[in-house]
Formats: C-alpha cells, structure tokens, sequence
C-alpha cells in the first residue's frame, strides 16, 4: 500500500509516491498551466499523479491522498482561490475522490498544510505559541497552538493575503478595495514589475534589484508593507517563533533583515524570526502527513481545512518524509 500527496500551488503542482512511513518512493514538479484554466490545471495535477503511481507503485494498493491548495477546500468548490481562474468554481473534494477512487481524501490550505509539516517535523517544533508565514504566489499565514494548526471557524485563520491596507478601506466594499495579497504576493510583485515597464517574475524582480534603482525601490516598499503586516500578527498573537516559507524566501537575504529589523522594534516580546526547514516543499510534506495520518486511521471523510494535531502519532520516528529513496521527474 501506499499514499499521495499533492500540493497545488498558482504556478506549480507538486506530486509525490510515499510508503506507508511517509518515506517518498517519486516525486514530481510541474507548471500549473494556470493559464489553462483551473479545470485544466486539476485535470494536469490528477495526470501526474497516475503517472508517478503507475511508475513508482505499480501493483500497490492507495490507501490515502493528501492534498493541499490554495484557497480553502470544500467538496464542491474552493474559497478565498484568486489564483487560477475558475478554482473556486471546482466541484475539488468530489473530482479527488472520483480520481482517486476507493483512496481515503483529506485536504488542506496550503499554508495550513505547511504549517502542519514544520510543527510536526521541522522548524516550529515545541514552539508554542508560532506562526508560519507563507511567501509564495499568495500570501498567507497559519497560527500554531497547542500544538495544533488553528482553523478558524470557516477554515480562513491566518488568510492575512485579504488584510484591509488603509483605514479608509473600512467602509469600502470587497470589489472597491486592493487587498494585500493584490499589493504583497509573489503574483502582485510580478504585476507591479509589470506596471513599471518590466517583464520579470518575482525571482527575477529581486535578482534586477541590485542593479536597478527603481526595482530596488519596489522591492523596499513592497518588504516595508510585508513588514507592517507581520509585526501586527506578531502582536496578536504573541508567538515563540516565526518560521518563513514559500518560494520567495530564496530571496531571504533582502527580506529577512527588514523583517527582523520591524519585529525587534515593533513587538513587545519580539519573536524568533527563522526560515522554514522545509522552505520550499512544506505544502507538500504537510500533505504526505496527512495521508499518512488518513491511512493510518482509515478515515478521510470530509475537508480538514487546518490539520491535524501536529504531536499527534507520527508515522516513524523523527522525519521520515524528508527521505527519498529514489525519484521520477516527470515533465510537463
């Protein structure tokens, strides 16, 4: 037997064949193709993954999918999903099932799910309480306490990408403000280096800034507003540690001293700023412990926006997800 987990990101779909132990046995990272559509974007996801059981476990039996997305999974739609058009619109916990057939189905946001991977095996162990902060295509958070990912009582703790940026946006409706995400994401940064003139992604907009002065004042503004809106959280929520993931912590260096800089002036109790252990796949890790824990227990009934207890039973001693025994690059 073995289990899935998935991760579907705005621009990429990460995919992996674990044992029972969360040991991967393949993996596989491809383009979203987003721009397809979400249909097609899902319709991809699920492909890879048949491809990667059929390499990797030919003859073994799946007995749970993890998954993690952007936005907050029900059975027939995904909320707060901006990313890819039509997302929100896809029937997304019944098309897994039907996919995955007889598989036990348990997914999670994407943050939540990373958030669940560093506080079971990586950078927020035994902090309570902490946050995890996700720098990526979207922006977003997941507070850990307890030793659990709070959820929130519709799934959306932690959504600080839809953060009000004025006092005037009070009195404004939904379709009249810009949130933060629109202004702070690894898509907005992209769009306003779009704005100014420049063709570039956000990896690209950080590597131009040393050269650029107007890029390198984009970039100033764009880490200040980050800032702003970190050390806030901060304040609520009194953490031991903040652990930052997602794809643009491979421009750590530009953001981490900003960061530190507001935390250590701004907070009363100023938290431990660290970058993520799993900086780049945690989503993915979260899901594989998931379908784990789903496995495990035989159950994967219904949506689990947040995740688990992160001390709960894990499936070996230590990490043993962060294992691979050997891995399938499929392309596409």
């Amino acid at each position: 037997m073995v289990v899935l987990g998935l991760d579907f990101g705005g621009t990429k779909i990460a995919a992996a064949v674990c044992d029972l132990a969360g040991n991967r046995l393949a993996e596989a990272v491809v383009d979203s193709l987003g721009e397809h559509g979400a249909q097609a974007s899902l319709g991809h996801g699920i492909a890879v993954a048949h491809e990667l059981l059929a390499d990797a476990a030919p003859q073994a039996t799946l007995a749970a999918v993890g998954v993690a997305t952007f936005g907050i999974p029900y059975e027939d739609r995904v909320e707060l999903a901006p990313a890819i058009d039509g997302w929100a619109q896809l029937e997304f916990g019944r098309e897994l099932r039907t996919a995955f057939a007889g598989a036990s189905i348990r997914m999670a946001t994407d943050a939540k799910a990373a958030a669940y991977a560093e506080a079971r095996w990586g950078s927020l162990v035994g902090q309570d309480p902490a946050v995890y902060l996700n720098l990526g295509t979207g922006l977003a958070a997941a507070v850990v306490t307890g030793g659990r990912v709070v959820a929130g009582s519709h799934g959306a703790a932690g959504e600080i990408g839809y953060n009000l940026r004025f006092p005037r946006d009070v009195a404004l409706s939904a379709d009249r403000r810009v949130t933060l995400e629109e202004m702070v994401s690894g898509l907005a940064l992209q769009r306003r280096a779009t704005q100014a003139g420049r063709q570039l992604t956000a990896a690209e907009v950080f590597a131009a800034g040393e050269q650029d002065v107007g890029l390198d004042e984009l970039i100033s503004a764009f880490v200040e507003e980050l800032a702003f809106h970190v050390v806030n959280l901060a304040i609520l929520v009194d953490p031991a540690r903040i652990a930052v993931g997602g794809g643009m912590v491979r421009s750590w260096d530009r953001i981490e001293p900003r960061l530190a800089a507001a935390l250590a002036n701004a907070v009363p109790y100023p938290p431990e700023l660290v970058l993520a252990r799993f900086p780049h796949d945690a989503p993915l890790i979260g899901a594989i412990a998931l379908a784990v824990d789903a496995a495990r227990s035989g159950t994967g009934a219904g949506p689990s926006h947040g995740a688990p207890a992160a001390d709960s039973e894990s499936a070996a001693d230590g990490h043993p997800i962060t294992e691979q025994k050997s891995v399938t690059t499929l392309k596409g």
